[in-house]
Formats: C-alpha cells, sequence, structure tokens
C-alpha cells in the first residue's frame, strides 16, 4: 500500500506507463478558487491504495482550509474510497465516491468523473513534466456546464519521504513556497519583451500514441501594463504561426486577433484558454482548449497543455514546459 499527498494514485500491481510514472509519493498543497477565480483556500490530500479481488481500490484523506460556501460543500468529515480499472486506453473510477473515466497521453492525463459527495462533475488535468519530479495538477468543477470552483498546484516526487530527514526538509520547503505561489495570479510580463521556449511533445488524441515532438516559440511584446502582443511558432511534428493581441482584466484575458480569437480565466497561475485559430495554418477551422501554468514567478516558466480540435474533434495534445529567455 502506498500513501500519496496529491491528486495522484498509486498501485502496486498497476503495469500501465502512466502508472509506472506516477509511482511513490507526491507532494503539494493546491488551492481552491471559486468560478469567478478569487483564491478562496488550500487542500491538502493524503491518498493511499490497495488492491481487493484484482481491482485497485483508492481511499482519500483531505484537509481543507478557507471560508465561504466553497468550504461547507467541500468539507465531508469522511474519506473517500473508489476503485480504479487501470490502463494505458481508459482509466475507470468504479465509485462509490467517484465514477468516470480517464485517458493517458504519454506524460499527460486527462479525466473526467463524478463526486457524489461534493455533487460536482470534474474535469482533471494531470501533467508530469519532462524532470519526471514534477506533475501540474488541476481539477475544474462543474455543476452542469457551468464552473463552481476549480483546485490546482504543482508536486514533487519522493520515495523515501517517511525515512530520510533531507527529503522531509525538502518537502516542507517545497510546501511552503506552494502556499506562498499558489494565490498567485497569472500576470506575464507586462514591461520586459522576451519568448518563451521549449519541445513539446504531440499525442495523436484517437490513438493515444506520442506522434513526435514540435519546437514551440511564444515571442511576447508587452503594450501597456494590459495588453500584450505574441507571436506563436511550432515547427516539428505539427507546424503552426498564429498572432494574437492579449488583454488582460483582472483574471480574465481576451484574444482579439488578427489569428486568434478566443478569451481565458485564470484561477491563480492556471489560465483557462479558449482559442479559434483564423490563421492560413488553421483555416478557421481549428481551436485550442488549453491551460498555461505559470510554475513560478520569479522563473516564468509555463507548463502547457494545448487540448487541439478541428471543429469539435479532438486531433492531438501538445504539452511539456516552456521556459522564458528575455529580449
Amino acid at each position: 500500500m502506498t500513501a500519496t499527498v496529491d491528486g495522484s494514485e498509486t498501485s502496486a500491481d498497476s503495469t500501465s506507463e502512466w502508472q509506472q510514472r506516477i509511482e511513490g509519493e507526491w507532494h503539494g498543497r493546491p488551492s481552491l478558487f471559486d468560478a469567478e477565480g478569487n483564491h478562496v483556500g488550500y487542500e491538502h490530500v493524503v491518498r493511499a491504495s490497495v488492491v481487493e479481488d484484482g481491482v485497485s481500490r483508492y481511499w482519500m484523506r483531505t484537509h481543507l482550509e478557507g471560508s465561504g460556501p466553497l468550504r461547507n460543500r467541500f468539507e465531508l468529515g469522511a474519506n473517500f474510497d473508489f476503485g480504479i480499472v487501470d490502463s494505458d486506453q481508459d482509466r475507470v473510477y468504479c465509485g462509490p465516491d467517484f465514477y468516470g473515466t480517464g485517458q493517458p497521453y504519454g506524460f499527460f492525463v486527462e479525466a473526467n468523473y463524478y463526486s457524489p459527495g461534493w455533487q460536482a462533475d470534474l474535469r482533471t488535468w494531470n501533467q508530469v513534466l519532462p524532470d519526471g519530479v514534477t506533475q501540474v495538477y488541476s481539477s475544474v468543477l462543474h455543476d452542469g456546464w457551468a464552473v463552481c470552483a476549480v483546485f490546482n498546484g504543482v508536486y514533487k516526487r519522493t520515495f523515501d519521504h517517511e525515512t530520510n530527514p533531507e527529503t522531509q526538509t525538502f518537502v516542507d520547503e517545497w510546501i511552503a513556497a506552494e502556499t506562498r505561489r499558489g494565490s498567485t495570479p497569472q500576470v506575464l510580463p507586462t514591461k520586459e519583451s522576451g519568448a518563451w521556449t521549449g519541445t513539446l511533445s504531440v499525442e495523436d488524441a484517437a490513438s493515444q500514441t506520442t506522434v513526435g515532438t514540435t519546437e514551440v516559440r511564444i515571442e511576447h511584446e508587452p503594450v501597456s501594463l494590459l495588453r500584450a502582443r505574441q507571436r506563436i511558432t511550432w515547427e516539428g511534428a505539427l507546424d503552426r504561426s498564429y498572432a494574437l493581441e492579449r488583454y488582460r482584466d483582472g483574471a480574465r484575458v481576451q484574444y482579439d486577433g488578427p489569428d486568434v480569437f478566443g478569451n481565458a480565466l485564470s484561477y491563480g497561475r492556471a489560465l483557462f484558454t479558449s482559442q479559434h485559430l483564423m490563421g492560413p495554418d488553421a483555416r478557421g477551422v481549428e481551436k485550442i482548449r488549453g491551460r498555461e501554468f505559470l510554475l513560478d514567478p520569479e522563473t516564468r516558466d509555463l507548463s502547457i497543455v494545448w487540448q487541439l480540435l478541428s471543429g469539435e474533434r479532438t486531433t492531438h495534445f501538445v504539452h511539456g514546459l516552456l521556459t522564458w529567455e528575455p529580449a
């Protein structure tokens, strides 16, 4: 039996590639936001897994800090308990406390399940970064189609936390740092030009297989404290080039052409985007639903997950880490 402290799962008999990527203990302190993007609290989770009759079962103990109606809603006074059928095609959540499915795409998994206790439908994105020890987590909770709350945070993996004082110190320092960063809104540089660059993994959505990588560059030019111009290029397994102007109004972001129209809402460091691509590469039929996570406002590294759609059909997931370079 293995305990974890984030939203991941571990099981001694699991054999899927995704399960192997999330073995060990994950340490973090996800933040809780209301539907408008206001920070209202923190969550701490301890989770363990057991095998019963060939089925992996999980319990999860949560400790929620905060105030307001979401504290009342998400405080259950009991452990979560649910089973899961593990595979690299469909991870099936069998209840009784979570029902639904998840699909792995390389080092990223997308899950959609329902919590009877929270009375909410959850869309959860877990992304393991290239270093193999950092996981970026978010759960967007819905009432029907309306967002009611969001949890998100960044976790670190350990294998010897119970016995190694140095690891315990590292985890304590990480939790303290995540507590400081958790409520920070995503504000990109407002008086400094530069670019985010990196190699992102490209996953074919239909086959759930990695089909290559693409080199991504986001050139960033502030125009004012609230507005910036960006040019984004992809080169590799997928090639794209488009430009946009973005305007920030509190937690909200607007994309106002020339090649991208849409909007976004930030829940702390995580910006959830809806972008309609109108440039020559997209031919007006492509769009991106994505999460762009500012890991640390000081380093400005961005964790990217882009769900690429043609019409309403998901064609690819593109994900990975982009690092900031000042101009």
